[in-house]
């Protein structure tokens, strides 16, 4: 029989989002950090349906007083999701991103942040092959026009006051990078989350439940301090990530191709009217993607541009503007987190 923590990688590769192998087997030390034996054999049991204790019990074989306590404990260390409605617990497997991974914001250290940052490169090599990303990337209201045609699920104002059940969550991204002596001072608690997802992160105890009015408040700081809005891929999010391009895994690794508006899932891009610019030099600091350089007057990359309006504001001279792409550029989101998921397992070739 092969390693149970070799089994597990299979099995967390099959599950939409991917688990790849690596020639280090950096893969298999995280595991190793983060699941028993015994917690890795109930893993490999679970699916991205959620079930019952008997249900799983029945098919891993297994007493159901012995894996009530172990389902249980792998939900409070976020291996595993749990969903609880009228007295009754359902579990179901977590991704290891957007999932395991996240769910570790307050149980990190140094030498398990170490291992992931060996092993982002060969997840971000899997994922950017990808046509459906599980983030998107939204325009900042500020750098939006009166004469463009802005879907709701396209504005960040708009997902929030549609929500009921919000959570704020630090940024994992900013906070393994600051354990080690990295990343920026941008604000650290700015993750928001929503629906059934903010009940989740409010069970385990990795956020706090905030009022429309809060999220929209962090929403303005977000802007202020250049982040750019990352909502989860659907018309339906069950979350908005603000993120800035020195930490944030996707953004920063997304940096260093020579052109990652190709692989962006965004439907704006912006352009410069040289006649108005002083070439300041404002954009330049303010853009996230290395896209604007300046000479005589501000220049724009759009194989770097991702379309996130930061730099459209805070111009003076009125000197840049987003567009939007054409038609058959245009970036349109799943109806709901279930049909992305679909979407990438098929591209993936797993369904």
């Amino acid at each position: 029989m092969s390693d149970v923590y070799e089994r597990l990688a299979r099995h967390l590769d099959n599950l939409p989002a991917g688990f790849p192998a690596t020639d280090t087997g950096v893969e298999l030390r995280i595991l190793k950090r983060l699941f028993t034996p015994q917690e890795a054999e109930v893993a490999l049991g679970l699916t991205m349906m959620l079930e019952s204790l008997p249900a799983i019990a029945e098919r891993i074989n297994m007493d159901e007083a012995t894996l009530a306590p172990l389902l249980e404990s792998m939900s409070k260390k976020g291996l595993i999701i749990k969903s609880s409605k009228a007295g009754e617990d359902n579990y179901m497997a977590a991704q290891f991103v957007v999932g395991i991974w996240e769910y570790q914001v307050n149980d990190l250290n140094k030498e398990l942040i170490k291992d992931f940052n060996e092993y982002v490169p060969y997840l971000m090599k899997d994922l950017i092959k990808l046509k459906t990303q599980q983030l998107r990337v939204i325009p900042v209201s500020q750098s939006v026009s009166a004469e463009m045609q802005v879907m709701a699920y396209e504005e960040g104002e708009k997902i929030i006051k549609s929500q009921s059940k919000i959570v704020v969550a630090p940024c994992i991204c900013r906070k393994e990078h600051k354990m080690v002596g990295e990343g920026c001072d941008k604000p650290m608690e700015n993750c928001l989350v929503f629906a059934g997802g903010a009940y989740l992160y409010e069970s385990r105890g990795i956020g706090r439940s905030i009022t429309q009015e809060e999220a929209l408040k962090i929403l303005n700081e977000g802007f202020e301090a250049g982040l750019v809005l990352q909502p989860g891929n659907s018309q339906k999010p069950l979350n908005i990530c603000l993120c800035c391009g020195c930490c944030c895994q996707i953004l920063k690794n997304m940096k260093t191709l020579d052109k990652p508006a190709r692989y962006v899932n965004s439907s704006y891009y912006a352009v410069v009217d040289a006649e108005n610019c002083t070439a300041c030099g404002v954009c330049e600091e303010r853009c996230q993607m290395d896209a604007v350089t300046i000479d005589e007057v501000a220049a724009i990359d759009r194989d770097r541009c991702i379309g996130c309006g930061l730099c459209v504001p805070t111009c003076e001279y009125e000197a840049i503007r987003l567009v939007e792409k054409e038609e058959t550029e245009k970036w349109v989101p799943p109806q709901n987190i279930v049909e992305t998921y679909i979407n990438i397992a098929q591209e993936r070739g797993k369904l």
